[in-house]
């Protein structure tokens, strides 16, 4: 199955609603809420998933339509053809510290601690303030530069009212009664609370590796980068295999040991106030993966795609972060930086997605686009091989380890630790299992998908390519022949209809508008007990709406806003509301929620492309595809589990470059099923923008006497059509 980038996005701010309508109830029905509230809304879904799992067969199909002229295309299936149909089987949010008014100690004394003077300010980070303390305690001629009788040491100030202290000590100091004192990441001595901050007294170190850049005129030698490379990556695996990710790596957090000392070319990974488990402790077992696109956590420069997006972290994020850091260092610049204002992480995040690993590290030396390549590849809950990442960067550093300039000791005993000798190790040896899939590759692309549903055997007809003043027309044969639309879809100004005869509608209604949703006429219909049950954008901003009688919604709202509302999709749910619709025209979206929608749960994956990854392990925690649409920006699948179980969960997607006129009529004789579309320019079913040209239709049928009566209760829809013209950054087939 192909996949087009499952990981990544969205660090854009919310913009205010253009148009947000809703109907009264007009009966009285208690909703099912949605399980998780938002946590912290920085930035850019980590919706929980249900603890459902059902063992379901899953099929992803991808086929390959030729060139097809733009006539319009309309396809039917009847109820009279007898062929039976194959059926496929917490951490308290990261954030800015506050900052308080309360001035800080002069002295500090904490757990029979020795007493220090505040002196001056080292820094300030997401989480505190860090101060140089000296100590004033009796001076005895064996006390050392380090350890818990340091004449000097770092001191780590948070107030108690900052994010980290809500509910007492901060989190950091969980993290580091865990990791403190591990290869590479400073001791805590002493740690308490005195007056209104909570204090750690920590190991002073030296510079940090942005010091060092900053300090040598924004240059740093191969070599060094090389070794920063081979000890960070020893330090981060130590560091998950004691069940933790980071969450923060950039060049500010590496920090030297003190200059002067036996530990001055020693390297050391700093400020955990982010660091998050991707491990359970009880279980061993990795985190469930989960997406909340209104959370991010991390720095915007050096953060993964799929922190930006919102995904749960795990180990692959921090080696995403440690590669943009490694470019940095070497290259003085990152090819996103420079971006302003609200939009900045979601401009930074899609620049990330359009950056190939060969465009980013186009003036370094080849390991380092090795590197990048296999840590974007990388799956959610993938253990990443450590020591064949080490052993990329063998030949670029000297032969000699006491004479580098990065102690690599920590980075050699992880590699003998696995019975392999540095520098014998090789990439290419990660392909003897099966070729790495590629994501990002940097090339713009439009894609078909189509999504199936099992269902009973049903009479259904498609028409694409369809004008304007066609779709009357159509409206009414198909309205003559008793089938109803149960979703339509838009490219290049022109429309795309499926119709059937499963749609349990009584009456309908549509309205074609120059504006995106025509507020008074949706409001009009409301009072006529009409609800919308599909809609879609063109190109020109124009919308389709379509509002249905008998439905099971009780009440029903809808936004239009300038960016994927999120926050008020979270709101909705937590009010019994469930997305029902989605549409796109241009870069605005328009989500329509409804009560009693049958749902029990639902959650949102939204990215730059088809998120192949995140819908899969959705799949396995039981959700379905039940709406979608993109922009040229950003593709939005909204997932639901039924309250109802239906006989046959399976769910098919099928992604083409054309309009997939030839593989429905394949599925039709498959009993798969057309059953919606998703606008503007993005259709579940492959990659492929419709042009003017001439109508297409077709037109099959199904007899009720079939010779296996199975099939009826066995038969598959297909669930969603949407037409993603996205900005494509890679490719991959699964």
């Amino acid at each position: 199955m192909p996949e087009l980038r499952s990981g990544a996005r969205r660090g854009r701010a919310q913009a205010n609603p253009v148009v947000q309508a809703e109907r009264p109830s007009t009966r009285r029905r208690r909703g099912a809420r949605n399980q998780q509230q938002p946590v912290d809304e920085n930035p850019p879904p980590v919706t929980r998933p249900a603890e459902r799992r059902e063992e379901i067969g899953l099929v992803e199909g991808r086929g390959e339509v030729g060139g097809e002229e733009n006539r319009e295309g309309v396809g039917e299936r009847m109820m009279n053809d007898c062929d039976s149909g194959a059926r496929s089987g917490g951490k308290p949010p990261g954030g800015e510290e506050e900052g308080s008014t309360a001035p800080l100690p002069e002295k500090v004394q904490v757990s029979n601690s020795p007493v220090y003077k505040v002196e001056r300010k080292l820094g300030k980070g997401g989480f505190g303030q860090v101060y140089v303390g000296r100590r004033i305690s009796p001076i005895n001629a064996t006390d050392r530069t380090t350890g818990s009788s340091a004449i000097e040491v770092a001191l780590k100030f948070e107030h108690r009212s900052s994010k980290g202290c809500n509910y007492g000590p901060p989190y950091e100091w969980q993290v580091y009664n865990t990791l403190g004192g591990i290869h590479g990441v400073p001791r805590v001595h002493y740690k308490g609370r005195q007056g209104d901050y909570y204090i750690m007294v920590m190991d002073m170190l030296g510079p940090s590796l942005w010091d060092v850049w900053n300090n040598n005129s924004h240059t740093m030698s191969v070599e060094m980068v090389a070794c920063i490379a081979i000890e960070a990556i020893s330090i981060l695996e130590k560091m998950h295999s004691k069940g933790y990710v980071h969450g923060d790596v950039k060049p500010e957090n590496f920090l030297l040991g003190p200059a002067g000392t036996s530990e001055e070319k020693k390297l050391f990974l700093v400020d955990l106030g982010l660091a998050t488990k991707w491990k359970d402790s009880s279980t061993s077992l990795h985190v469930e993966y989960d997406q909340r696109p209104d959370v991010f956590r991390g720095t915007v420069r050096y953060a993964s795609v799929h922190a930006h997006l919102g995904r749960t972290a795990s180990r692959r994020d921090d080696l995403e972060s440690l590669a943009y850091t490694l470019v940095f260092l070497l290259r003085g610049r990152l090819p996103w930086q420079g971006y302003q204002g609200e939009n900045k992480g979601f401009l930074v995040c899609k620049k990330k997605m359009a950056t190939s690993p060969e465009s980013l590290s186009c003036f370094c030396p080849q390991p380092f686009k090795r590197f990048i390549e296999y840590v974007v590849n990388l799956k959610f809950d993938e253990e990443p091989n450590y020591a064949k990442c080490i052993s990329l960067f063998d030949g670029i550093v000297g032969p000699n380890p006491d004479i580098r300039p990065i102690n690599t000791d920590g980075a050699q005993r992880l590699v003998y630790q696995v019975g392999q000798k540095r520098g014998r190790l090789m990439m290419e040896e990660e392909e003897e299992e099966q070729p790495r899939k590629k994501i990002r590759m940097g090339m713009p692309a439009t894609q078909w998908i189509s999504v199936y549903n099992a269902r009973r055997p049903m009479k259904q007809r498609y028409h694409y390519n369809v004008a304007d003043m066609r779709l009357a027309q159509h409206t009414e044969k198909g309205n003559e022949d008793g089938l109803f639309i149960s979703c339509v879809a838009s490219s290049s100004n022109l429309w795309a209809l499926i119709m059937d005869a499963g749609t349990g509608f009584s009456a309908q209604v549509y309205e074609l508008s120059a504006s995106f949703l025509h507020k008074e006429w949706i409001m009009e219909q409301w009072e006529k007990n009409y609800y919308i049950s599909s809609l879609s954008g063109a190109d020109n901003g124009s919308s389709l709406v379509v509002m249905s009688k008998g439905t099971p919604y009780a009440q029903q709202s809808y936004k239009v806003s300038e960016s994927f509302p999120f926050k008020w999709i979270n709101k909705k749910w937590r009010e019994g509301f469930y997305v029902t619709a989605m549409a796109t025209a241009g870069n605005r979206w328009a989500v329509v929620m409804s009560r009693n929608a049958g749902f029990s749960h639902q959650v949102v994956e939204l990215d730059f492309l088809y998120p192949s990854e995140g819908i899969h392990r959705r799949w396995d925690s039981g959700y379905r595809i039940t709406a979608t649409a993109a922009t040229w920006d950003q593709a939005a699948f909204v997932l639901s589990v039924p309250k109802r179980k239906p006989v046959d969960e399976t769910q098919e997607t099928l992604r083409t470059s054309a309009f997939p006129s030839q593989h429905v009529k394949e599925k039709w004789a498959k009993n798969l099923y057309l059953a919606s579309f998703a606008s503007p320019l993005v259709l579940l079913f492959s990659f492929f923008t419709l042009s003017l040209g001439v109508e297409h239709v077709c037109d099959f049928s199904r007899v009720q006497g079939c010779q296996d009566p199975s099939a009826w209760e066995k038969g598959l829809d297909m669930l969603q059509v949407q037409h993603l013209p996205l900005q494509l950054v890679g490719f991959s087939v699964h």
